[in-house]
Parts: structure tokens; sequence; C-alpha cells
């Protein structure tokens, strides 16, 4: 029995016109998503099967293929909900007239000096990420501030205790059939989708979460 299922888009595979076209939110979505659920799943049960068999000869790899996949499938779940359509004003702006509080434009200007070097940070740290990966803002719980993250694929160097508020897909299938090579491009595309009301909901419930006991 599968213990992740792939999550429903929450609008059509146009409604992020013209930033990106609905051809690449369908096969990111019901392709590359699905193969990281997939993955997931599949690794599980490879893991159940170690267990069962006490075979541990392949542990170091099954453990690297669910860190991969999970994190792959998190991370994208995240992703389309952190979007919604330029049109309207739905997506888009900064989120102190989004989110409706302030909370989350002033944590971003505490943590960044102004939410401009936010974006700046934000931007380059998701068009330079080498290779594939995300760029990341996420809420760091021991200092109860928000930083930027590059993460390298799906998991790498990141802070172990950090929830992931808002992020950006870096990697070439999230934009080669619109933008070719031309990353930056749509990174700086991507902020006429941002749906602030999504990431101030995620910096909000992550900020009520429990502290690290300990440290």
């Amino acid at each position: 029995m599968a213990i992740y299922t792939l999550p429903e888009l929450p609008y059509d595979y146009a409604a992020l016109e013209p930033v990106i076209n609905p051809q690449i939110i369908e096969l990111h979505h019901d392709k590359h998503h699905a193969a990281y659920v997939k993955g997931a799943n599949d690794t599980l049960e490879q893991l159940e099967e170690a267990r069962d068999k006490e075979q541990w000869g392949s542990i170091n790899g099954l453990e690297k293929n669910l860190a991969f996949h999970l994190s792959g499938h998190i991370l994208h779940s995240v992703y389309w909900h952190n979007m919604a359509s330029p049109k309207g004003g739905e997506g888009g702006g900064e989120p102190l007239a989004a989110d409706g509080t302030g909370e989350l434009a002033d944590a971003i200007t505490e943590s960044f000096g102004s939410f401009a070097k936010f974006k700046a940070q934000l931007t380059k740290a998701a068009a330079t990420t080498q290779g594939s990966g995300w760029g990341v803002l996420a809420y760091e719980p021991i200092s109860g501030r928000l930083i930027v993250e590059q993460v390298y694929d799906h998991q790498g160097n990141v802070g172990q205790g950090s929830v992931p508020v808002l992020v950006f897909d870096a990697w070439e299938h999230a934009f080669y059939l619109q933008y070719k090579n031309q990353k930056v491009d749509f990174i700086d595309a991507m902020w006429q989708v941002v749906n602030w009301q999504d990431v101030q909901k995620r910096y909000a419930d992550a900020k009520g979460r429990t502290p690290l006991i300990g440290i």
C-alpha cells in the first residue's frame, strides 16, 4: 500500500500563464512529481524487504534514494501551493498587502534588512544553483529567523531543523521548455506568481511549532 500520493494541483494547467506555460505545469506535476512519489514508495518497500531479510548490503543507496525522492515530493508539494495566478492580483507583489497581517513582511525585514534585499538574495541563490536544485526561504527555529538556503538536488546544504515556506524550483524541467537555458529569467519571472498568503500561512505554522529541545 502506497504511503505517499501525488497531490492534486490547486489550479488548472493554464493558471500560471504567461509566467509558466501549461505544458510545463502538466509535465512537471504529472510526470516529474509523480516519479518522486513513486520513488519514495518503492524505496520504502525495498527498505521493508531489507529489514525482513536482514540484508543490509544496499542500505546506503536506499537511504540516499529515500532522501532524494521524499525531499523531492515534499518540496514540490510546497511549490504548487506557493504559486497563484498572476491575473487579478492573486500572485506576485509583496507580502504586506497579500498576507493581510504584516507579520511575514516584518519577519523578512528583520531577517534580511528589507524586502528588496531578501528578493535579491533568494533570486541569486535560486539562479546560481549548480546543476539541479532549489532556492528556499526557510524558518530556522533556533534563532527564530528566516534564512535563504540553496538546496542541491532536493536535500543537500540545508539546516536540519529549518522549515521551507517559499521554494523556487531551479531544475531544468521547471523552465526549459519555455525559458531554454535562461534560468535567471525564469527566477525573475517567478516573483509574479508568488502566493504570499500561502507563504504567510506556512511561516505562521512553522513559527508556532514547539522549539527544538536541548539546543
